[in-house]
């Protein structure tokens, strides 16, 4: 297949990421944190969207690491990548089995437990994530700010993780985690994703030796 093909393959598959995780994530999983049982007993459709919603994410999620790793696969370490954003869509799958456990419970508690645990076993997933997003930066051929910024988003998805785990007052900090980890995956994942529909896979030989290095 051709490399401007994969790229827009994976370029494509970014925004279905970024469309179904916001609806999932600010639309869907909010709603339920508001209102627990409320939002399982009389929305239940809307739990359930939300559900495939993620669904999508994790399927959309492998497509991209297998057109990026047919882009890159000169590059010694594009294998390396693709599997630790292989190993985030199989984690993120395994969490997703918290959500429809939901629609079984009958009190605010358990519903809110089952999110807490799909959470806490996402931010699991979202570690290996990060270290994705660090190799992607040395890996892509996109232009060096946004090689940067997935550097740092990816080293601040770590960083998420282990404070998460590490600091018994992490609330206290969350927002500002939360900034760290926000603006850096924004600006770098959403600019890679238009760079990859834009200009992605049409590599000149200058680039083509430089990834063969």
């Amino acid at each position: 297949m051709k490399l401007r093909t994969l790229s827009i393959i994976a370029g494509i598959s970014y925004w279905v990421i970024f469309f179904a995780a916001i609806f999932a994530n600010f639309f869907v999983l909010e709603s339920i944190m508001e209102s627990p049982l409320e939002m399982i007993e009389h929305n239940r459709f809307m739990v359930g969207l939300g559900v495939m919603a993620f669904m999508i994410t994790v399927l959309f999620d492998v497509v991209v690491a297998w057109a990026l790793y047919e882009m890159y696969r000169e590059h010694h370490l594009s294998r390396l990548s693709t599997y630790f954003r292989i190993v985030h869509a199989i984690i993120m799958g395994v969490a997703l089995a918290a959500l429809p456990l939901t629609f079984s419970v009958s009190s605010d508690g358990e519903v809110l437990r089952l999110v807490d645990i799909f959470n806490t076993v996402w931010l699991i997933g979202l570690f290996f994530f990060g270290f994705h997003l660090i190799l992607l930066g040395k890996i892509a051929e996109a232009p060096k700010i946004i090689a940067i910024f997935l550097v740092i988003a990816g080293v601040m998805y770590m960083a998420d993780t282990t404070a998460h785990f590490l600091m018994p007052n992490y609330d206290v900090y969350g927002s500002l985690f939360l900034a760290f980890v926000a603006i850096p995956s924004i600006l770098g994942e959403m600019s890679f994703a238009v760079w990859l529909l834009v200009k992605g896979g049409k590599r000149s030989p200058k680039n083509l030796g430089a990834m063969i290095r």
